[in-house]
């Protein structure tokens, strides 16, 4: 096996393992307003598990080259990994208030510093980024699109929730944030 499989493989496991890891250790707590979420957590949990599966079993079943060069194999793992660390990190900063449920902490405030500094949504921007490495890596224009979309359209629902309890609990100060910030993709979106 070559050693950027190895690396693949191993980016993968860890990808499960620390969303695994995130969904049942950061949960929201039985003091906090837990009743924003609208199954976003779950329609994630379909969305990209389903994703990944997809995406990887259309890149054995048919052949839609992004390019025939090896570089998008090196551009996609460094993505993955990318993704996973700064996920990492984002989670780690939020400290106790990072939950995998949309929810609204006792003694909330809203984080502006760091990355959020540029984005609203780190965290899941960094998550895309994760998939977007996956359809890289695989070098197939379906598998990209399957790894990339049911995940982006799935926190674009969530953020739509989660920004709605946002503004419901900060009112103005969240909405001047937004004005400040963009969603996902600093100075773009």
């Amino acid at each position: 096996m070559h050693p950027l499989q190895i690396l693949f493989s191993i980016s993968m496991a860890a990808w499960f393992v620390t969303e695994f890891l995130y969904k049942n250790m950061l949960k929201s707590g039985k003091d906090d307003r837990k009743d924003k979420d609208k199954s976003t957590l779950n329609i994630l949990w379909m969305a990209i598990p389903f994703s990944i599966l997809a995406s990887v079993s259309i890149s054995y079943l048919t052949r839609f080259p992004i390019t025939q060069d090896n570089w998008i194999l090196y551009v996609g793992e460094a993505l993955i990994l990318t993704g996973i660390v700064l996920r990492f990190i984002i989670i780690r900063s939020l400290g106790k208030y990072f939950t995998v449920d949309v929810t609204i902490k006792q003694n909330h405030k809203i984080k502006k510093e760091g990355f959020y500094k540029y984005l609203r949504h780190p965290s899941y921007a960094f998550s895309l980024l994760t998939s977007l490495g996956l359809g890289l890596y695989l070098n197939n224009w379906l598998s990209l699109i399957l790894a990339f979309l049911p995940p982006f359209f799935a926190f674009i629902y969530r953020i739509k929730i989660e920004e709605k309890a946002l503004v419901e609990q900060f009112g103005d100060e969240y909405l001047n944030y937004v004005k400040k910030t963009k969603k996902l993709i600093p100075f773009i979106y």
